[in-house]
């Protein structure tokens, strides 16, 4: 399937039209991005929960749901997640395709305006916005920074990372810290949203069945951004190499062990060998034909899962698995022998295919969804390189056994980290 992009810089605002006959629906997308930053991180993950809550014009989220209700029951999705140094805002509104329907010229019209409302004009005064619902979104937003705790996966690969790049810009928690909470009100969660609308760098997206000339215009007509302050300011970091890996154990009263590896593939998304790393991954433990999986959970029944996957933009990648705490040594030990056995290119040209189409596959299956197709396209923008879904997948289909012992050559083990029960006398270190 071949994807059609086309872009246009204006007022600030970076505008993406992708047009596919795929869907019934549009998705229009916003992507707001800013570097990681501990001091504002907590403010920052919470704007998706108060922005929700209304606009100027549909100052409550009843009266915005209407409104969705109105557009043929338009789907509005807010978020923020974390992409190596950079944390980013999301912003996603599902609209009827007004061509499917008899009589209806307007849908887009609105669906933007309304968009545009979300983001631009949120419900606020000039002492900034609504105490109650802040005071409401904060505890949702303390609910889900203290579920990590109850999901042990999560929070083993939490401790994993807060352990491994520790003083890097990296171990911000995207969802921000409990003890932030207190010290955040209306006004200056207001005063700091405006620094977002001003400095962060922002991406629109359009998908659907759409006329990129007549939804340009469109587009470009609702959203005026009012100010727009370049950060020029890029900040560097020392990445802390370390000589030996390091081993971390924790303990909680938990059933199931968690042992988590952390490693440096000093590979991003920009690199040439990029898609060749895609295919380590793959191979090591990205899927259910993986070294890890038949090893470590089938072959020896060590692990209830055991599974890896890649940061791209940071360059790490994780390796996953539950264990029986008496079954640390060797889980460990097994673990590590799949490691060293991929660097020594223990593994068929035949595998390598295999991997490859599983990988491929998995990208077409990326694309028949429109949040997939802007996640692949959004790559491009926070790598900072151009790479159509088409030119990955030709990528991926190149690469050869010879590249993915390459790539396993340059990747090092940097943290193990094992979350255990606390029953002392089981550990045998």
């Amino acid at each position: 399937m071949n994807l059609s992009e086309k872009r246009l810089d204006k007022d600030g605002i970076n505008y993406h039209f992708i047009p596919t006959k795929k869907f019934k629906t549009v998705n229009i997308v916003m992507k707001s991005k800013s570097r990681l930053d501990k001091e504002t991180i907590t403010k920052r993950a919470l704007l998706p929960y108060v922005l929700e809550q209304g606009t100027k014009r549909y100052p409550s989220e009843k009266e915005l749901m209407i409104k969705l209700d109105e557009l043929y029951g338009a789907v509005l999705t807010l978020s923020s997640m974390k992409k190596g140094n950079e944390h980013i805002l999301h912003y996603q509104l599902e609209v009827a395709n007004e061509r499917f329907i008899e009589n209806e010229t307007t849908i887009m019209e609105e669906a933007l305006q309304l968009f545009y409302e979300i983001i631009f004009e949120p419900n606020r005064t000039e002492t900034g916005f609504n105490s109650q619902i802040v005071t409401r979104e904060k505890a949702t937003l303390q609910s889900k920074i203290e579920a990590i705790y109850d999901d042990k996966v999560s929070f083993a690969n939490q401790r994993l990372i807060d352990n491994m790049c520790e003083n890097e810009i990296y171990s911000i928690h995207t969802n921000g810290y409990t003890e932030d909470l207190s010290t955040i009100d209306g006004e200056n969660l207001s005063t700091y949203y405006d620094s977002v609308l001003a400095s962060d760098d922002m991406d629109l997206y359009v998908v659907g069945d759409i006329d990129v000339q007549s939804m340009s215009q469109q587009v470009t007509n609702v959203f005026q951004r009012p100010t727009y302050e370049v950060d020029e300011t890029e900040t560097s970091e020392e990445i802390q190499k370390r000589d030996t890996s390091q081993e971390i154990v924790e303990t909680q009263s938990i059933q199931q062990a968690k042992l988590h590896f952390g490693y440096r593939t000093n590979c991003t998304y920009k690199d040439d060998d990029y898609s060749a790393l895609q295919v380590f991954n793959g191979l090591y433990g990205g899927f259910p034909n993986s070294k890890l999986f038949i090893n470590v959970r089938e072959k020896h029944s060590l692990a209830y899962y055991a599974a890896s996957r890649i940061e791209s933009h940071k360059g790490l990648m994780f390796v996953f698995s539950g264990i029986e705490s008496t079954d640390y040594e060797q889980a460990k030990r097994i673990i590590n022998e799949q490691f060293n056995l991929m660097q020594a290119g223990d593994f068929t040209e035949q595998e390598v295919e295999e991997t490859k189409e599983l990988i491929i596959s998995e990208l077409k299956e990326t694309m028949d969804s429109a949040y997939g197709i802007v996640e692949l396209m959004y790559q491009q923008v926070v790598g900072q390189k151009a790479l159509s879904p088409e030119q990955f997948i030709e990528n991926i289909s190149q690469v050869t056994k010879a590249d993915v012992v390459a790539i396993a050559q340059k990747v090092e083990l940097d943290t193990i980290y094992l979350l255990t029960s606390d029953h002392g006398g089981e550990m045998n270190e």
